[in-house]
């Protein structure tokens, strides 16, 4: 046997110690980066955090971050009744909102009740300091949220007495039109809230969208506020832009032009689908999100005042907390 024959073959066998030692080392690595536990969730990014502070914190108002992964500091409360509206469902603590978001609001009620539409019905809008809910909307995190039902059949009403009212569903499945229940008062009311210059969407479902382009309006150009989304069946979601003073607040891109009543809206009705309706008593898992803002901590940590509850026939206070 040569030398180069003898050499050559003590290479190819260096050459193979050499590659198994690699894939053995590489499979070492594997294994331990399998074995390692999963990055630890912060605080801030739980919905048990921000569902267990009981009112807003101090300073300026600033919504920060998305309108799915964010937080608001100096949140206000809605009033829990005023003209022309009034909130429902108080116990659950959601009334709350940007400054801006409120003052909409308030401005929206006294429009309902000039034109003799019944007073509306203010749902979820944010919790105290924002932040990822434990049931119900992924969004609504940054005060600049609110769901306004589209029934106007009922009077004023004590606060106990609107804790426990279902919402009537204008939409028809098997057809994807409005139902008889549909009127001209709900068509109203969509069209003052989407008529204010600081609401930029509103989320509607596709057989409403459908009902309010089939309309005949001296003005069309809100129509192209309304944007057409799966449930949603029996409220309008309001959602304003981002405010001055929160230049960490992410503002969603512009709506495509025109008015949205052509192939989009006609794609939206062969695909909608209701809300998932859980039963009574139901829990949810605690919902994470994992890109909060690290500008949330602090809000969360920060001195604010806390809420006491409501009583039937008394008014908020506030204290002093933490």
């Amino acid at each position: 046997m040569g030398f180069r024959a003898f050499g050559g073959r003590v290479f190819k066998l260096a050459a193979c110690v050499a590659l198994a030692a690699a894939l053995l080392a590489a499979g070492e690595v594997d294994a331990k980066q399998r074995k390692k536990k999963p990055a630890p969730i912060p605080v801030y990014a739980t919905s048990v955090a921000w569902a267990a502070v009981t009112g807003p914190s101090l300073g300026a108002a600033k919504s920060i971050g998305g309108y799915a992964a964010g937080c608001i500091a100096g949140a206000r409360a809605l009033p829990p009744e005023g003209v022309g509206y009034q909130v429902i469902r108080l116990s659950r603590q959601r009334n709350f909102g940007h400054p801006v978001l409120v003052d909409m609001l308030r401005d929206f009620g006294q429009k309902v009740a000039m034109a003799g539409l019944g007073t509306a019905l203010i749902g979820d809008m944010g919790q105290a300091r924002g932040g990822p809910m434990p049931s119900g909307h992924a969004s609504h995190q940054i005060g600049l949220d609110a769901d306004v039902w589209l029934r106007l059949d009922l009077p004023p009403m004590g606060r106990a007495g609107r804790e426990r009212l279902d919402e009537i569903k204008y939409v028809d499945y098997d057809r994807m039109r409005v139902t008889d229940d549909w009127s001209d008062r709900q068509a109203k009311m969509i069209q003052i809230a989407a008529s204010d210059a600081r609401v930029t969407r509103i989320f509607v479902n596709p057989a409403i969208k459908l009902a309010m382009c089939q309309r005949s309006w001296a003005d069309r150009s809100f129509l192209n506020k309304l944007r057409p989304w799966h449930g949603h069946d029996g409220h309008m979601h309001i959602r304003l832009g981002c405010p001055a003073g929160s230049p960490l607040c992410e503002q969603q891109d512009a709506q495509p032009e025109g008015d949205g009543c052509g192939d989009e809206l006609m794609s939206w009705l062969d695909s909608a689908s209701p809300a998932i309706e859980h039963p009574p008593g139901h829990k949810p898992e605690p919902r994470v999100v994992r890109k909060m803002p690290a500008a949330c901590a602090p809000v969360l940590n920060a001195a604010g005042t806390r809420m006491a509850s409501l009583a039937e026939s008394g008014t908020a206070s506030a204290k002093a907390a933490r």
